[in-house]
């Protein structure tokens, strides 16, 4: 992994880890990583059952976040920027 990886890793790590934790209904962190697909069934789940959906997704989000984290930044990137691993 280069430099260049290693920082935009970094930096996908946190914001996705951040906003795993706090918009993990929304699935906000899939669409920072690429993932709209994703990120859309997340999203809907939480609007189309109007909001009954959104505490699963939230305790999803919250689990991905933490994982995201706990991460060096060579075996995120390597799982969910080369891999492209879309849940857990």
């Amino acid at each position: 992994m280069t430099n260049s990886q290693s920082e935009d890793a970094n930096g996908k790590k946190i914001a996705c880890g951040i906003c795993g934790i706090i918009l993990g209904a929304l699935g906000i962190h899939k669409f920072i990583l690429g993932y709209t697909t994703e990120g859309l069934v997340m999203l809907l789940v939480s609007l189309l059952t109007c909001g009954l959906g959104s505490p699963v997704m939230g305790i999803i989000g919250l689990i991905e976040g933490i994982m995201y984290l706990t991460k060096s930044d060579t075996e995120f990137y390597n799982t969910y920027m080369t891999s492209k691993k879309g849940w857990f």
